[in-house]
């Protein structure tokens, strides 16, 4: 008896520790069993879609191909008293001007299936900027450029919009595409923003240039009668909004503002007309 006794009292000794720190103190919460981790979720990061080439015929029906050359190019323009007070300078801003005008190409359509025709890089570097020569056959040359670039598509026509010229008022300088000029000349000081734009139409088989509806008599006389209230391509704006570092024209806010409504109502008045046709 003695012998179990001691047995007993060896083997309680033993198990002890073990009974101590499994049990929780007297109204201790005891603690929760972590649940067992889940194997990470894997994510798939999709690229972002990057802008292909205009897809050939068998993409589906292509009624018109529209191409947006202004090359997102803003004009600074410096009209002083002498030709040494002027200065012209050409910007590449970052205000996605042939964007906009396909989207409102997009709204002018309606139910016309169109086509943006996307083109490289300087593809029309030698239009605006021919090297030599006095005379020139603008109409071959823009042909060749749209020949090329609508190589690999087939639309019924396609519609060009370009940077195209004006007059500064009161002056002999040429103003092209969309941009701001500042005449400053004795007691004058103010500025102008300007949308010159034009749109030219190929036949989408023969590429010959089709005719301009707003050449007829009456869309003449109707541009004309404009023109003498009031110069759409022109809206006075104050001189703040010049820049004083051309290069500069593109970081302000307020002028890019201001120029993309003025190309748009540029183009909504202009555009429709052709999808009449």
């Amino acid at each position: 008896m003695v012998r179990f006794s001691l047995a007993a009292l060896f083997a309680l000794c033993l198990l002890s520790p073990a009974w101590t720190q499994t049990q929780p103190a007297p109204g201790a919460v005891p603690p929760r069993t972590a649940p067992a981790a889940k194997p990470a979720k894997k994510t798939t990061v999709k690229p972002k879609p990057v802008a292909r080439p205009a897809a050939p015929a068998s993409a589906g029906p292509c009624g018109v191909g529209v191409i947006a050359a202004t090359q997102n190019i803003f004009t600074v323009q410096k009209i002083g008293l002498t030709v040494f007070g002027n200065a012209v300078t050409e910007v590449a801003v970052p205000w996605n001007l042939d964007d906009l005008i396909f989207a409102r190409a997009h709204a002018a359509a309606g139910t016309t299936p169109i086509r943006r025709i996307i083109y490289a890089q300087g593809a029309f570097d030698s239009y605006y900027h021919p090297q030599g020569g006095l005379f020139r056959n603008r109409r071959q040359e823009l042909t060749t450029v749209i020949r090329q670039i609508t190589s690999n598509v087939r639309c019924e026509r396609y519609l060009v919009v370009l940077r195209s010229e004006g007059q500064f008022p009161g002056t002999n300088q040429t103003i092209t595409g969309l941009g701001i000029a500042n005449r400053s000349a004795g007691v004058f000081n103010y500025s102008y923003l300007f949308a010159h734009v034009e749109v030219v139409v190929f036949d989408g088989r023969t590429f010959e240039i089709r005719r301009d509806p707003h050449a007829t008599l009456d869309g003449f006389l109707h541009q004309m009668t404009n023109n003498l209230i009031k110069d759409e391509h022109l809206r006075k704006v104050d001189n703040s909004l010049f820049p004083a570092i051309a290069a500069e024209a593109g970081n302000s806010a307020t002028l890019r503002d201001n120029a993309l409504d003025l190309l748009t109502s540029r183009l909504d008045k202009i555009l429709p007309v052709y999808f009449q046709q």
